[in-house]
């Protein structure tokens, strides 16, 4: 006899697992009619068993702390891995897929690093292992590149993976106040955490890319070989700076393929006004992808909170109770993906903006053009002002399109010099 009725259990109860039991409940209907069958949250594990929860998804819901009553229970049908790390969350996932329940999870770090062997566990079993939601909150961009997207070759893709950063940017350019700041508002309004350094320093965004490249290109990029720079200490001095070029400061996840390779890594980059990931603004997401038979698409919206969040993690759970035969998890027939073919960091090309901070005097400006030029780049603009009283003085260089080879010798070459104050300030031009 068919079941009337799909039981998961969740792993964790935090902002995520009360969303989605919001919209279970609040969409019940909707949810059996495209599902002809309801879904209850049966067991749910937690930490402190004593804690007063004003929430419970359903009378008969369990609350327990050992990990066994999820794994091991046969009445479970699915597992939503909520809590994030990579320690239990690991045993959590492995134990469940060994114990033939599929599984759901938001974990865009265990992913990132324990993916290929947790997908060789679900195929192996024969099992799904699904995480829409590891990636940019309510935007359906893993689904969008498993199957609606599965015919194309995925030529580039450039994503705002990181709310938290982008907030922090977005209030630099429009607010014109400086990281610190722009910094403490994020932590007030709880789009930043205490200690940011996920967020800030680019992992968090690192991660989602991994997954990213995985499902566009069916290859493994590790993550330890993932270029990564983040935004922390950014200057108001350099947003203003590209904002008088036409420019803004984005901290994007980028892979495209460039002669057989990948070229990937996250990084903060100028991008022109009007292009469209430009318009993204405070702590939302967007994917900008290019397909070689649909072309451009982006995808945008909420990356992070209760209900989207929720809302993802939902899809999986949806799609898991309609697939009768066969599991999708990589997006690829063989979920043992190669190793990518990696375009070295010093290969990379990009524009290239440089601000130097040097000492005001003749034939600076020819020194530096010199040097740049010996080193294969070519100079598009140039801006000195005596912009404050003393000895040094901002310049300003946009370049044309150079190796990341030769933007390092001269970098390295020029802050050198006797006459340059400081390192010099340095972001690709998308």
């Amino acid at each position: 006899m068919e079941k009337t009725s799909i039981n998961i259990a969740l792993a964790g109860f935090g902002t995520v697992g009360t969303g989605l039991q919001d919209i279970l409940q609040n969409n019940r209907d909707w949810i059996k009619k495209r599902l002809g069958k309801d879904i209850n949250i049966k067991k749910i594990l937690v930490k402190d068993l004593n804690k007063v929860r004003t929430s419970i998804p359903d009378p008969h819901t369990i609350f327990t702390n050992n990990l066994e009553d999820l794994t091991e229970d046969p009445d479970l049908d699915i597992v939503v891995e909520l809590i994030g790390g990579k320690t239990t969350a690991y045993e959590i996932i492995s134990r469940a897929l060994e114990s033939g329940k599929s599984v759901v999870t938001a974990n865009k770090a265990l992913l990132a690093e324990k993916g290929p062997e947790l997908f060789n566990l679900a195929s192996k079993n024969n099992l799904g292992l699904y995480y829409e939601a590891s990636v940019a909150g309510g935007i359906p961009i893993v689904q969008t590149l498993k199957e609606s997207l599965a015919g194309n070759r995925i030529k580039s893709l450039t994503g705002i993976l990181n709310g938290t950063a982008n907030f922090i940017l977005s209030e630099m350019t429009h607010n014109q106040i400086d990281y610190d700041s722009a910094l403490g508002e994020a932590q007030e309004l709880g789009y930043a955490e205490a200690e940011p350094s996920l967020d800030v320093d680019g992992f968090d965004a690192a991660h989602k890319l991994t997954i990213l490249i995985r499902l566009a290109h069916g290859e493994d990029y590790p993550l330890h070989m993932l270029p990564i720079k983040g935004i922390r200490g950014i200057d108001p001095y350099d947003i203003g700076k590209a904002k008088d070029f036409g420019y803004q400061i984005k901290l994007l996840a980028q892979v495209k393929e460039k002669s057989g390779s990948l070229q990937a890594g996250v990084f903060p980059a100028l991008i022109q006004n009007d292009h469209m990931l430009a318009k993204v603004d405070g702590p939302f997401n967007a994917v900008l992808l290019e397909g070689n038979a649909v072309g451009p698409i982006m995808l945008y919206g909420q990356g992070a909170g209760d209900l989207p969040t929720g809302s993802a993690v939902l899809s999986d759970i949806m799609s898991l109770v309609n697939k009768e035969t066969g599991y999708n998890n990589t997006g690829f027939v063989d979920s043992n993906l190669p190793y990518a073919n990696m375009l070295q960091a010093e290969h990379t090309v990009f524009k290239h903006y440089f601000r130097f901070t040097v000492k005001d005097r003749p034939g600076v400006l020819s020194i530096l053009s010199g040097i740049m030029g010996e080193h294969n780049i070519s100079i598009a603009q140039v801006v000195q002002k005596q912009e404050s009283e003393g000895q040094f003085v901002p310049v300003v260089f946009l370049t044309h399109s150079a190796q990341e080879k030769d933007v390092q010798n001269a970098l390295q070459e020029i802050n050198e010099l006797s006459f340059v104050k400081a390192p010099a300030i340095h972001y690709v031009i998308l």
